[in-house]
């Protein structure tokens, strides 16, 4: 599917330096980028960071953008890519901190922490589901994706999708299901 008219013309002026022209691209998927970017990190400023890079990237790639696909596919893709390269450094950073956390601090069970805010609890739980899995989710669920455009968004196949939301699922569920016999 290509892109609007209105999005061919941003595309084509920015290509020709008109910032403006960028701009409106960035102020037509701000909101798009930072909400896939905070489903990924479960953490504003690291979205605002992940958002703020994307649409620098894409600037920077703007030319390598071909139109077979609709521009905000493209933005996911980008933002999909530096948010599985943040996951990967916060992971490595996290081992050299998690032993010095565990023996510093009283062992908390993490979704006991925000025992009234439903939405922190399953950002929680989102969070703990390795970063593919949390992938397929997102863009599943929050982004409303199909399986087959998950699957081209993350560089696998409609049936590795199909496994990771299942498994994600299943976990979700599980961790979750406190939560749901609270409410009762």
């Amino acid at each position: 599917m290509a892109p609007p008219d209105d999005e061919l013309n941003w595309i084509r002026n920015s290509l020709a330096g008109d910032m403006e022209a960028y701009a409106a691209l960035v102020k037509q998927y701000q909101k798009m980028v930072h909400a896939l970017a905070f489903r990924m990190t479960g953490s504003l400023a690291d979205a605002e960071d992940l958002a703020q890079e994307t649409f620098l990237r894409a600037y920077r790639q703007l030319d390598s953008f071909r139109g077979e696909a609709k521009f905000s596919t493209w933005l996911c893709q980008i933002t999909i890519n530096l948010s599985l390269n943040w996951r990967a450094r916060e992971n490595r950073r996290g081992d050299v901190h998690s032993k010095w956390v565990e023996n510093a601090t009283a062992e908390r069970d993490a979704p006991d922490e925000y025992p009234d805010e439903l939405s922190c609890r399953v950002q929680q739980a989102l969070n703990r589901l390795p970063t593919k899995q949390r992938a397929a989710i997102v863009l599943t669920i929050y982004e409303d994706r199909t399986h087959a455009e998950a699957a081209k968004l993350l560089d696998c196949t409609e049936a590795t999708i199909s496994w990771r939301v299942f498994a994600a699922r299943r976990k979700l569920k599980r961790w979750l299901k406190p939560i749901s016999h609270e409410q009762r």
